[in-house]
């Protein structure tokens, strides 16, 4: 199927061409024309299978010009990359309509986002915490909102956003559409959909855990961090074809250190990326990547969701993920638009049970490789690797009280202070063992 068999119209079906566009994904396919329909949709996917499209190719077929300022489809978005990305989506695909967009999100002046959704908009996509500090204050109005995204949604509750989205959906008009899109579905998702859902239709495209058949996968038995650190200036240094490859690692103290490892030798072609990293850094990083001025980008996992960077060519997993899922959602930043990719995973002893488990969800066995014979295998160990040897806690019982005694011992009588005026009388008294009188006075 092509996109002109679609029910799309002559300017989405242009901007499509200028795109280079031709077929539509799996998920975009099978979730237009239920969408199209009215119905309540949950859209499962996997990461680099088209999402963005799928809902936003029927919602914007069905926009209508409208005199009224407030917005008529709102996108929730669990990060403000992912923010960005979706209005640039929108944009290119609007270059021959009216459609006014914005990006809300937070880090930024909100003045200026009230200003822009005064004006009047179509499409709003954001963050939950940004958009619920827009309403409060009265710059934007949900009354005219007459379809929801979620996307990204399972992302969304991990990141512990559930309070702010029953607010959002409780502040929005019964009479609505509501389309939810999701690499994978938890019982907080089920639980969601259950609450505020109306006999949604459930369209899956690659069930979790599938590989992507575009991707091919390897993996290496390491011994530590800078056998790793090696073995990735190995194989960057003999093979060029890694022309764009996503590092990832397990925190932001990792990213940081393995950064500072491989600046010497790549310092112009290397960037980093995570939370830590103030919102301009993380924007300019992403977009030399994206141009190609960067070779290789350090990231968390905060990009293997929300950051559509094309033509990666290699994913090299530096730390395998904890989670399965996250597997998947790393290396389908390449392989992306029907486009071939690398996957490539680092894997030490400790990590193993990682791999049983990420391997069972996928139903398919990493093919593992032998290290190359030249790589300097280190013997040197990170402060986190070094053995930790803990003394053995003996602990120390107290005395009840009961068995317990005085703290302190009765004084002698002759050692006994006592605070006592020394009067004259009594001095006389002790002396002669009588009271002392003068008698009495004379007159």
């Amino acid at each position: 199927m092509t996109f002109d068999e679609l029910n799309l119209s002559s300017s989405l079906r242009k901007a499509l061409r200028d795109m280079e566009f031709n077929h539509p994904t799996t998920i975009q396919q099978k979730a237009f024309s239920v969408i199209m329909s009215g119905k309540d949709v949950i859209g499962i996917a996997q990461t680099g299978t088209g999402k963005t499209l799928a809902y936003l190719l029927p919602a914007l077929r069905q926009w209508k010009f409208s005199k009224n300022r407030f917005p008529q489809v709102l996108i929730i978005v669990p990060t403000r990359e992912l923010v960005m990305q979706v209005v640039t989506e929108i944009e290119r695909l609007t270059p021959y309509m009216n459609v006014v967009t914005a990006g809300v999100y937070g880090g930024v002046n909100i003045k200026k986002q009230m200003e822009q959704a005064y004006d009047g908009l179509d499409f709003v996509v954001a963050t939950p915490g940004r958009l619920l500090d827009l309403v409060y204050k009265g710059g934007l109005k949900l009354k005219g909102i007459k379809k929801l995204v979620i996307d990204e949604v399972d992302e969304m509750l991990n990141l512990g956003f559930r309070p702010q989205l029953t607010r959002i959906l409780d502040l929005l008009p019964d009479r609505r559409q509501n389309l939810l899109f999701s690499a994978t579905t938890t019982e907080e998702v089920e639980a969601l959909i259950a609450t505020f859902f109306n006999q949604p239709q459930v369209i899956e495209a690659a069930p979790t855990g599938t590989p992507l058949e575009q991707i091919v996968q390897s993996g290496y038995h390491v011994p530590n961090f800078y056998t790793k650190k090696n073995l990735l200036e190995y194989l960057l240094s003999n093979h060029p074809e890694m022309s764009k490859v996503l590092v990832f690692t397990a925190t932001k103290k990792l990213a940081d250190q393995l950064y500072e490892q491989l600046e010497e030798n790549f310092a112009d072609q290397l960037g980093v990326i995570h939370s830590n990293k103030d919102q301009n850094n993380r924007f300019k990083t992403v977009q030399q990547f994206h141009a190609g001025n960067y070779r290789v980008l350090i990231a968390t996992d905060i990009v293997a969701r929300g950051i559509d960077i094309s033509e990666v060519t290699h994913v090299v997993n530096f730390d395998i993920p904890v989670i399965p899922e996250n597997y998947i959602h790393r290396i389908g930043r390449t392989g992306r638009a029907d486009k071939e990719g690398t996957s490539i995973t680092f894997i030490t002893e400790k990590e193993r049970d990682h791999q049983a488990d990420i391997e069972a969800l996928m139903n398919y066995k990493i093919p593992m490789e032998p290290l190359p014979e030249d790589l300097e295998i280190s013997d040197v160990l990170t402060e986190d690797e070094k053995p930790k040897f803990r003394m053995k806690n003996i602990p120390f019982k107290m005395p009840s009280k009961e068995q317990s005694g005085p703290a302190f011992h009765e004084k002698k009588e002759k050692n006994k202070k006592v605070n006592k005026k020394n009067r004259r009388a009594d001095q006389m008294k002790r002396k002669y063992k009588k009271p002392k009188t003068r008698g009495q006075k004379r007159k």
